[in-house]
């Protein structure tokens, strides 16, 4: 970049400083949570506010904007090949404030140099740059060989439901980045599922539990109400215990974070789980769903589930326990999560629906070549105890499958196994028996470990029997 622009560049900042600062606080100032789908508003009144305010603000810079049906929007500079077109895409929506703010988290605020709001840094502050940065190459009267849109996200922080509805209705940018990560670029990103492990209905000493406010963070505080005398209990690190009506109120204090960054943290709903079970709070049907929970809580890299695993640029895979809450009785907590990269979760558990199917049809042990079930096929011989996939006499196709999977090392069978042309030895993963909790695991993106016991987590109510979900490593032992 040569030496006239970047004195234009920082011309404009400092002109347009005051004015981009004021346009980030009135985009903060808007609760942009998602709401409840309404006419007009399909993630709820607050993503659509903001998205609206995103659109003025462009609009007010002489930008063209569009409004893409309430789902997402975008600002818009034109260039001479119609054609095609580059972008940027951020998002207006935010998580749940949460617990620990010492001022409105809805009003932005300076304090020793840093903006501090709701949605300053994820993603409203970097969405307004965004459009500044439109606004300079117009003011600049660039001629600009392709047009550049300022894409506006109203549903990121949930299920990116605004990017799915706009690549179906709308034409692909040519090249896209976001500016919602670290600088100056992501390369991957670690998958991630959600999943919610329900206990039985318990009827037993816990009559109330809760904790968390998103499923993709670490709770700083949760809260068990149990029929019991407080006499009777002991003090314990970062517990408080209050009287409240013929019970105790045990709070767990712990220490928040992202459920993708959870080192340092401290999950409250771990502490109080831990807190109940030292000190015989609970029935047996409570003490077997508390167990499960400790060994989901004992540590973020998924060693107490054994399911830790790691990879180079990915780092560890990693997993929380997000929220707990009681329903009818039973305690479910959400789990949010992840799996490797390029791989579909769904298309996993179809594998294994395929699979199972095929034997059903056929009385033969089925495998899907890898564990996307593109395909599923029936084994060309087939010793006593042993299967061998090389080329099938029989496939089935999942409609719908996703074809970017197919280079995922790891396979499903409807039979125990071992696959003898890849002299690997399969890890049987049975599932845990009925419990509910709902958190985050996030896997790293590895082509070459046996990755895939993120299925461990999605219907832990459920054991799978024999036909077994399993998998492998292409690698030779």
């Amino acid at each position: 970049m040569d030496q006239g622009l970047n004195q234009k560049i920082d011309a404009y900042i400092a002109e347009n400083k005051e004015q981009l600062l004021q346009d980030i606080a009135a985009l903060v100032a808007i609760d942009s949570v998602e709401g409840t789908p309404e006419e007009g508003a399909p993630y709820g009144a607050g993503p659509r506010a903001a998205l609206d305010k995103t659109l003025e603000l462009a609009a007010g810079m002489g930008l063209a904007t569009r409004n893409c049906e309430n789902h997402i929007g975008y600002a818009e500079l034109a260039g001479a090949d119609a054609e095609k077109y580059l972008a940027t895409i951020c998002h207006v929506d935010v998580v749940p404030v949460g617990n620990g703010w010492t001022a409105d988290p809805f009003k932005m605020r300076i304090q020793d140099g840093w903006l501090l709001g709701r949605g300053v840094s994820d993603d409203k502050g970097p969405m307004v740059v965004a459009l500044y940065a439109l606004k300079f190459l117009k003011e600049q009267g660039y001629e600009l060989r392709y047009p550049i849109r300022a894409l506006a996200g109203t549903n990121e922080e949930t299920h990116m439901q605004d990017v799915d509805y706009y690549l179906k209705n709308y034409p692909a940018p040519v090249f896209c980045f976001t500016p919602d990560a670290e600088f100056p670029v992501c390369n991957g990103e670690k998958g991630h599922f959600g999943a919610e492990l329900v206990s039985p209905v318990c009827n037993g000493e816990i009559k109330e539990f809760e904790g968390g406010v998103a499923n993709n963070a670490v709770p700083d505080r949760a809260s068990a109400l149990v029929e019991t005398d407080i006499t009777k209990l002991k003090n314990a690190p970062n517990i408080t215990l209050e009287p409240e009506g013929n019970g105790v109120r045990i709070r767990g204090w712990g220490k928040s974070g992202h459920a993708a960054m959870p080192e340092g943290t401290v999950n409250a709903i771990g502490l109080v789980v831990n807190y109940l079970l030292d000190n015989g709070l609970c029935n047996d049907a409570e003490r077997a769903y508390l167990e499960a929970l400790k060994k989901l809580h004992a540590s973020t890299a998924g060693t107490g589930l054994g399911i830790d695993c790691a990879d180079g640029p990915f780092g560890p895979l990693t997993i929380i326990g997000g929220r707990i809450f009681m329903r009818e009785g039973e305690l479910p907590i959400t789990v949010l999560n992840g799996k490797p990269g390029y791989i579909n979760f769904l298309d996993a558990l179809n594998a294994w629906q395929l699979v199972k199917e095929l034997r059903q049809a056929t009385g033969l042990p089925a495998a899907a070549p890898r564990t996307s079930p593109v395909t599923s096929s029936l084994p060309t011989c087939l010793p006593s105890n042993q299967m061998m996939f090389e080329r099938s006499t029989l496939t089935t196709r999942a409609s719908g499958a996703d074809l970017s999977c197919e280079a995922v090392d790891g396979r499903s069978t409807s039979s125990v196994c071992v696959c003898v042309k890849l002299a690997v030895s399969t890890k049987k993963i049975s599932m845990m028996k009925t419990m509910s909790i709902i958190g985050v695991m996030s896997m790293p993106a590895s082509r070459s470990r046996p990755s895939l016991c993120s299925n461990l987590m999605i219907k832990p109510h459920f054991i799978f029997p024999e036909p077994a979900f399993r998998t492998c490593s292409t690698r030779a032992a």
